[in-house]
Formats: C-alpha cells, sequence, structure tokens
C-alpha cells in the first residue's frame, strides 16, 4: 500500500526509545524526513537518527523539553529551516510518572504531568498547525490509553482524558484545511520501562491474553498519518488487546 509518505516530513516527540524510536525508523523506510526530539536522551537519539539517515531520510534530532514553548519553538523553526515543512506531527513524549497513588503525589508531580502531556502536544499543535494550514495538508496524531475509559491513576487518567478532548477540538477546527487529528490509545505494550513502570501482569478479562508489540501501535500511527486516511479525524483508536470496548 503506498502510503504517500514519500518526502514528507514526520515529527516525533519522545523519539529516543521504545514506539517513538520504533516509528523514526518505519517513517524512514516509507521514504519520510525526520523531525526528532528528546528531553533528555540525547545519546540514544543521535542513534536513531543515524539509523535513519542509512535509510535515506533527512534528520534534524533536537533536545528539546516540550512543556517549553520556546524549545518546541526553536525544534519547529530548525525542522522548517533544515526540512522545508512539518506535514505529520506526532505527540509521543509523555510523563510517566504521574501513575502513582493520588494522596502520595506531590504538587511538582502534578504540574509536571499537565505541562508534559497536555501543554506539550498544544505547544507542538500551536508551531505545526499554521505550516499546515498553509500547505493545506497536514495529520495531528496524540497518545492517549485505557486510563480514560477504565480510570487508572487520578493523574495519569486527567491527562489521557484531556489530551482526547484535544485531539477532537483540533479536529473540528482545522477539518477545512484538509488537516486530521485523532488518537491512539494503547493498552498494556511490551517496551522499556523504568522498575515501577513494569506492568504487573495482564489485566483481568483482557481477551487477547499478552502484552501488545511497539510495532502494533506504530502501524496505526503510519496508517493514520498517510494519504489513505485522509477522511478519518476526531477518533480515538483503541489498541489493547480488548482490555476496553468503545
Amino acid at each position: 500500500m503506498d502510503t504517500g509518505l514519500k518526502g514528507k516530513t514526520v515529527l516525533i516527540t519522545g523519539a529516543s526509545r521504545n514506539m517513538g524510536r520504533l516509528a523514526a525508523i518505519a517513517f524512514a523506510r516509507e521514504g519520510a524526513n525526520l523531525a526528532l526530539c528528546t528531553s533528555t536522551k540525547m545519546k540514544e537519539l543521535n542513534e536513531v537518527a543515524d539509523e535513519a539517515r542509512a535509510l535515506g531520510a533527512k534528520v534534524v534530532a533536537q533536545r528539546c523539553d516540550v512543556a517549553s514553548e520556546g524549545d518546541v519553538s526553536n525544534f519547529i523553526a530548525k525542522a522548517r529551516d533544515e526540512l522545508g515543512t512539518v506535514h505529520v506531527a506526532i505527540n509521543n513524549a509523555v510523563n510517566r510518572g504521574a501513575e502513582g497513588p493520588f494522596l502520595e503525589e506531590s504538587y511538582e508531580a502534578w504540574v509536571t504531568n499537565f505541562e508534559v502531556n497536555l501543554t506539550g502536544p498544544r505547544n507542538v499543535c500551536r508551531h505545526v498547525l499554521p505550516l499546515m494550514q498553509e500547505q493545506r495538508w497536514g495529520r495531528i496524531i496524540n497518545l492517549s490509553g485505557t486510563s480514560p475509559f477504565l480510570g487508572g491513576s487520578v493523574s495519569k487518567g486527567m491527562a489521557k482524558v484531556g489530551i482526547i478532548g484535544f485531539t477532537r477540538g483540533i479536529a473540528r477546527e482545522f477539518a477545512a484545511h484538509e488537516i486530521t487529528a485523532n488518537c491512539i490509545g494503547p493498552g498494556t505494550i511490551d517496551v522499556e520501562r523504568d522498575d515501577f513502570q513494569k506492568p504487573k501482569g495482564l489485566k483481568a478479562g483482557q481477551p487477547i491474553r499478552r502484552l501488545g508489540k511497539p510495532g502494533e501501535i506504530v502501524s496505526m500511527m503510519v496508517y493514520l498519518s498517510s494519504e489513505n486516511a485522509g477522511f478519518i479525524t476526531g477518533q480515538c483508536y483503541l489498541v489493547n488487546g480488548g482490555m476496553y470496548f468503545q
């Protein structure tokens, strides 16, 4: 299937490992150019960039804290200057520290959760949407999860409900410019995690009795970014092994 992504520029936040890393390589294989960022893991990000360049992609790789509008503005300006524009923006960066008990969470942790998981996508969209409007084509992809539907931790659930509402607002407001916005809601995916984040087992009643594979999320990213998905917007696709039916 021709995705129509050859020569387009795909921006991926949180691209140094796991789904972000795999997505970068998948889009490079589709012939896309890449704008990649991480807040801390530059060594790993540069390795991803080198691998993508070996596949023929032009790559901008930069440290960027998505919670900082200044960082995001500089990152996207560099992507525009070196790659021409941005066609696809995947808001993959998350704050995974927002998964503990509410009464044990500090105010600072609450604010960080909000800034990374909600203000981050806002900052990225605020700076890529004018480019997408100008070219009358664009794709926004955000990451939700099962917390909005099953009731995860308070902070995580708040952020993931919020990103769905954010996505649908963008979808409605910018549809006239041939810009789509969609969410992907992963279940428990087999990725590299810090010890406190490691899953304690499969959810009871999950029909598909295994963890999800990162590639199963990335394939949805590629499809929703493609020319073939131009009539899909404002949706939240749950890739969760049947953990929750929407």
